[in-house]
This record gives C-alpha cells, sequence and structure tokens, in this order.
C-alpha cells in the first residue's frame, strides 16, 4: 500500500523488503517489481523470510478486454515494505469464478457444538459489487465484478468488515445466518491502513433479535481461537479452530502498512475476510484479513487485533470520518554496534540513529539528522528499535506510534551531540508521493492535443506492466520521498494519436518535469500553466531533457476531434476543473533535487534500517 499511512507505513527492514501483494477485490500487485528492482537490490531478501498473502476476497477473475490496448498483471511484487513476505488478501471472494481452490491440508471443521452458540448469529455474509476506475484510460471505469466476505454486528446498528472487502464498491448487501434476504448496507468509513470498513444497515427487520459481539482482550500465545465466516466451498457458515502463534507487529497487505497483528494457525480461506475470531469465552479477539501461502508452509493466518479495531472505531467516533495511524516520518538506523554508540555519545545500550526526515513531517522542524532516539514517551527504545511489550515480550518501536491518534503530541528523549534532551513531536498520517489509494476513487487526468496526463499512482503501476513504467521511474515511485504536501509524480500516460501530436505517438509512462520552463508541483498545478500560457508553444520537458513542442493554437482545436474520436467525454477530470490555489512554502522545496532518495542503492535490502 511504503510506505503506508503512519506507523502502519513505517516498516522495520522496511527497505529490506520483497512484498508480494495479492488483492482477491481490484487490487492487485505486480509480480515483476522483483525483477524490475533487481538491479537496485545487491542483497536479495532472504529465502527464510517470510511470504504472506493477503487472503482473497473469494476467487479472481481476469480483467475484461479493453476497447484501448494496455498490459496488466494480476500479482505483483512491491519492494520497500518491512520484511520479505507475499500476503494475499482473502476477504471476499468473487463470485464469477467457476473453481474452488481447497489446500487439501486445511480442515474447516463443522460448528458441531457450538451450532447453537449466541455469538454465531452476529456473524452475517457480505455481497459487494465493485467499480474499480481504469487507471490507464482514468476518464473511465472497469468492467463490474462481484464478491462475497464476511462482517459481524457490533451493536448502534453498525457491522464490521475488511476495507478490502467493499473497495470500490457501488452496492453492498449483507444476509444474516439462516435468513434467505438480503440487506443493503452502507459504507460508512474505510480504513485502507489497517484494512478495516463500518457499514450500516438501515433496515429495521434486519437488526430484529440481534445481539452484537463483545470484544475481548489481547489474547496470549497458545490461547485457543476459533475464526467464523463464509468462506468458498459453500454458503453456510464455517467454524475453523486454532491457537495463537505469535503476536507482532505485521505488514498489513491491503494498506501496505505497518500494525500489529496476531498470526493463528487455524484455516482462512477467501470469503474469511471480515469475519470474528473467538476466544474459547466467545469474545472477539479481531477480525481475519490475511493468510501466508507458502510451498514451505500452512495454516498461518492473520486477525487484526481489538487493540487496532478499538482505534479505527475511535478515530471515526472522535472525527466522524476516518483520519488514519499516524507516523513520526523518519528513517532510522539499528545502534546494535558499540564503536558506532560510542562515536555518537551514547552511554547505554539503547536508541535509535536519525538518518532522514521526510520534509512533509512535523518531525522536519523538531529532529535532525543525527540524532538518536532513546525514549517515546518515557518508554526506553533498544538499540534494534523494540520496546517492551507486556510481561517478557518486545516489540517494534513503531507500535508506541500506532497507539496515537492523528493530531496527538508525543514527547521524545533523544541525543544530540551528546546532549540528553525532550522534544515533543506532533503526528500526523503519512504524506504518499506516490499514493497506494486514490481518494474518491477517481484518478485525475488531463488531456492536452492527444498527450494524456496523470499523477503516478500505485494502482496505475498495477495495471501496467512494470516494465513499462521504467526502472528509473520505478525507483521514485517506491523510495522517493515527498518534499512538500500536494506534491504529486506527473506523468505522460500515452499519447491518443493525432495529426497534431504527429512523432509522439510511442510517448507513455514518462516523467513530465517542466512546462514552458516551469517545474511541474502536481496534475492541478500543470493544468494551471497549460491555462494560462500565452505563448505561441506548449513546450513539455520530460526526463533525459526530452522534449514534446505543440502549437498552442492547434492543439486547441484539434482537442475536440480527438475526444470525440476516442469517445471521451472530457478533456479533464472534475477535480481540475477547481480554481489552482497554490500552496505556500512549495517554491523554496521545488528547488531541491526532484526524486531524491531516502536510501542508496546499496541499503535496499539491508537488515539495519527502519521507518518509523
Amino acid at each position: 500500500m511504503a510506505m503506508a499511512i503512519a506507523v502502519a507505513n513505517s516498516c522495520s527492514s522496511s527497505l529490506n523488503s520483497s512484498v508480494k501483494f495479492r488483492y482477491s477485490n481490484s487490487s492487485r500487485r505486480h509480480n515483476s517489481a522483483l525483477q524490475s528492482l533487481a538491479t537496485l537490490n545487491p542483497h536479495p531478501a532472504n529465502q527464510n523470510k517470510k511470504n504472506f498473502k493477503k487472503a482473497p476476497s473469494t476467487s479472481k477473475i481476469s480483467a475484461p478486454e479493453r476497447k484501448f490496448p494496455r498490459r496488466s498483471s494480476d500479482d505483483r511484487v512491491d519492494v520497500g515494505l518491512s520484511q520479505s513476505t507475499a500476503f494475499k488478501s482473502f476477504g471476499a471472494q468473487r463470485k464469477d469464478r467457476k473453481e474452488l481452490q481447497l489446500d487439501s491440508k486445511e480442515q474447516q471443521v463443522e460448528p458441531g457444538n457450538l451450532q447453537d452458540a449466541a455469538f454465531l448469529n452476529a456473524v452475517v455474509k457480505v455481497y459487494c459489487t465493485h467499480t474499480a476506475p481504469d487507471y490507464s484510460l482514468p476518464w473511465q471505469k472497469q468492467r463490474q465484478y462481484t464478491s462475497t466476505g464476511s462482517a459481524f454486528m457490533i451493536g448502534d446498528g453498525k457491522l464490521l468488515t475488511n476495507a478490502h472487502c467493499v473497495e470500490h464498491d457501488t452496492q453492498v448487501k449483507v444476509k444474516r445466518r439462516g435468513d434467505d434476504t438480503k440487506y443493503v448496507a452502507k459504507v460508512l468509513a474505510r480504513g485502507v491502513d489497517c484494512d478495516m470498513a463500518l457499514l450500516s444497515v438501515e433496515s429495521e427487520e434486519f437488526w430484529k433479535d440481534a445481539e452484537p459481539l463483545r470484544f475481548g482482550q489481547l489474547p496470549c500465545l497458545q490461547d485457543a481461537v476459533t475464526v467464523v465466516g463464509y468462506p468458498l466451498g459453500g454458503d453456510t457458515i464455517s467454524v475453523t479452530k486454532g491457537v495463537v502463534s505469535r503476536i507482532e507487529v505485521t505488514s498489513y497487505a491491503h494498506g501496505s502498512s505497518d500494525l500489529l497483528g496476531i498470526q493463528i494457525d487455524a484455516a482462512i480461506n477467501p470469503g474469511n475476510s471480515g469475519g470474528p475470531a473467538f476466544n474459547d469465552r466467545g469474545e472477539c479477539i479481531g477480525v481475519a484479513f490475511q493468510v501466508y501461502r507458502s510451498e514451505e508452509v500452512e495454516n498461518i493466518g492473520y486477525v487484526i487485533p481489538t487493540t487496532v479495531v478499538s482505534h479505527f472505531l475511535n478515530d471515526y467516533e472522535r472525527n466522524r470520518k476516518y483520519t488514519g495511524f499516524p507516523c513520526l516520518g523518519v528513517l532510522l538506523q539499528k545502534l546494535e554496534n558499540p564503536a558506532l554508540r560510542a562515536c555518537l555519545k551514547v552511554q547505554s545500550n539503547e536508541g535509535v540513529l536519525v538518518r532522514r526526515v521526510e520534509p512533509t513531517s512535523d518531525a522536519n522542524m523538531v529532529l535532525k539528522e543525527g540524532d538518536v532516539i532513546v525514549s517515546f514517551d518515557d518508554v526506553r527504545v533498544g538499540c534494534e528499535g523494540t520496546v517492551p511489550f507486556r510481561s517478557n515480550e518486545r516489540i517494534a518501536f513503531r507500535y508506541l506510534i500506532s497507539q496515537k491518534f492523528a493530531g496527538d503530541v508525543a514527547e521524545l528523549g533523544i541525543i544530540r551531540d551528546g546532549v540528553v534532551m525532550k522534544v515533543q513531536v506532533v503526528l500526523n498520517p503519512r504524506v504518499h508521493l506516490v499514493p497506494y489509494h486514490i481518494d474518491g476513487g477517481q484518478p485525475s487526468y488531463l488531456i492536452i492535443a492527444g498527450l494524456v496526463f496523470t499523477p503516478l499512482s500505485e494502482p496505475l503501476i498495477e495495471e501496467e506492466c512494470e516494465d513499462s513504467i521504467g526502472l528509473k521511474l520505478l525507483a521514485k515511485a517506491r523510495y522517493s520521498l515527498a518534499r512538500f504536501k500536494g506534491e504529486q509524480i506527473v506523468i505522460l500516460s500515452q499519447v491518443l494519436a493525432n495529426e497534431v501530436n504527429i512523432g509522439y505517438e510511442d510517448m507513455s509512462n514518462q516523467q513530465v518535469l517542466k512546462f514552458n520552463g516551469t517545474r511541474i508541483k502536481n496534475i492541478h498545478h500543470l493544468a494551471h500553466l497549460v491555462d494560462s500560457c500565452k505563448d505561441k508553444y506548449l513546450v513539455f520537458e520530460f526526463e533525459e531533457n526530452y522534449l514534446a513542442v505543440l502549437e498552442r493554437e492547434a492543439a486547441t482545436v484539434a482537442l475536440s476531434n480527438i475526444l470525440r474520436d476516442y469517445g471521451i467525454p472530457s478533456q479533464r477530470s472534475s477535480d481540475l476543473l477547481e480554481p489552482y490555489v497554490d500552496s505556500h512554502g512549495d517554491n523554496h522545496a521545488m528547488e531541491q533535487t526532484f526524486g531524491d532518495s531516502p536510501v542508496s542503492n546499496l541499503e535496499i535490502g539491508f537488515d539495519g534500517i527502519l521507518w518509523a
């Protein structure tokens, strides 16, 4: 999803990773990224590291035929997250696919003595119709598809499920256990980084005799766990049993984030997404959301714990919308080496070194490169970037950040040039240069004489073959930081052939840096520059000083014919019709080198780097 919001975005060994994402809904990740970025990674990911997969909503269908050619891939590898993992979303199961793929070693147990348990009646089946944007052709939508998943009642007329189960929804329906009536549901909030969604159902009939689930505490290792949902293989409720095998900060595939996760050995299959996991007292201790698939392991599933669920719900109650998990916005280095600690004048075996501070974070005004963070809200930070957790455990430092809300203040204990001091930092969600999800659902675009400009985003990279994106642009997308809020990488997606753009027809997926000598800040800025241009020529400057020049009047005359010939309703997306407002302080930031990477090539794959 970097790379994700806030602590979720913070990645322990983050740049060491080769994370594979697969979404059974509309989201997919490239398989080819690992190959295309192999030259950047002289330290290949450890073969023994995790290979997690977000369990699909159900089954996948191939992308429909397009009027315009587009290269796509169902599975894509994303480099830059916390662990060498391959997560697969398992939430909603697509009903379009006929064949069922079940692991013979995963046995789903029938409810048995749980048949009459009251808490089973709170688990419902979710039917969602998805209509995803077409990022390669941003003026239109893709063909709709359907999927199924699970959800459960939490009271006050609301349901909880996974965000990937209702992503790009156009219609959501739910059905109770033992009922044959489907009721329309509304998505109130969607937390991409924590993969949670809040639904409401207005029908009073749906809530008749309904009892919401009770949330329990964070379980301990070896505690019994029961996962309930509606996975593929049948229409009735399914129950699988297991134990808690691990609790640690885990990569969330849907949001490309790192948050606390519970690893269990209960079988989780496509369609279980959004279903609750219970302890032996019938209390909900989390929400099933992703699985681990590998030839070397079996029966490893992941559950979103109630600590993350309660943060999502409290955030929504506080702000009447979901604002996201905050982040500190720093790139850190472990301080395991005694000589390194001595050089930094760190007397004890603790602390992490600040190597880079994100320009858009509030920490940029407080922290400096070379500072050593030794405590967070008076909790001591170890030299490996861990903090105490429960009785005799330790957990990644970014777990403490994930307990905060957007706008909260954290007190950091730091060592700067040998001097111990306390500083306060405001925590806010991270600003992504290349977003993992598009707010509002529809990407921005601008068409000038057949040249189609759009911001670079992970969904666009997913739709296009990564080889066509180019290694340099792909590296920027994976590792570059935004220098100011609102910054975007604007690319020429394709050229719609016409007499006015002869010679440029083969251009595609190239970053545009300047227009008539002015450096471009985002696509709205580009639209403003073009609209206010009075020069004879429109000059677009791309990477490697490549130029595309158009005669302004000829481009204006040809536009209507191009839109008609290609069946495009408008020259630009609706958001670009609003007046452009220049942000304060952007001009100074633009003077810096564009696309500056936070790490060098030698550090990609190095285990001593963490994001917070």
